[in-house]
């Protein structure tokens, strides 16, 4: 248990049923008239949810432990994904669900972060940015410019981009893991 007054960026609380909830931002508010308050914004862990609440300044909330830690993904065995902790050498298998969107930029080797509560996998966070090959792209023609000078690429993983015009098969970029979007050849 903690009190609203302990409140920081990150910290996760066990609200509405146990449900969890990642303390996105709050702000202290202490009106010249009546009590103080927090208002805070939420996310829900596992689907993502945002919410805004109000607690009276004070109160007393349940804090949820999770374990967030860096895995390697090792490999898919059917619906799960196998990732491996690097300290314990220990494997975790996480659902597909679970990993979500991630998993068009996973590859065997890559590093994730891994949080759990009470053993439960609840999100893989991967680094913003990754390097992957480029498997198969049509050749940019020049003065094709009805797309904004970009084509679509797919990379090994399987996931379909868009990149520049002057990308070719076998380049390796690099790719923003939040939205999908092109960063850069990578040398």
């Amino acid at each position: 248990m903690a009190s609203t007054n302990d409140l920081k960026n990150g910290m996760v609380l066990k609200l509405d049923g146990g449900k969890l909830w990642s303390v996105v931002e709050f702000q202290h508010v202490k009106p010249g008239k009546g009590p103080a308050f927090v208002r805070t914004k939420l996310k829900e862990v596992l689907t993502g949810k945002v919410v805004d609440k109000t607690f009276n300044a004070g109160v007393k909330v349940e804090t949820a432990n999770v374990d967030k830690r860096t895995m390697q993904y090792s490999y898919r065995d059917g619906d799960a994904f196998v990732f491996m902790d690097m300290d314990t050498y220990d494997q975790i298998p996480v659902s597909s669900a679970v990993v979500g969107d991630s998993a068009k930029y996973l590859l065997e080797g890559f590093e994730a972060l891994v949080a759990q509560n009470d053993g439960a996998p609840l999100y893989v966070e991967l680094p913003a940015a990754v390097e992957l090959v480029i498997a198969e792209t049509e050749p940019g023609l020049q003065g094709d410019r009805s797309t904004g000078g970009t084509k679509p690429a797919t990379l090994e993983t399987g996931a379909e981009i868009q990149v520049p015009l002057f990308v070719t098969t076998g380049e390796k970029v690099k790719v923003d893991t939040r939205d999908g979007s092109y960063l850069g050849r990578v040398k």
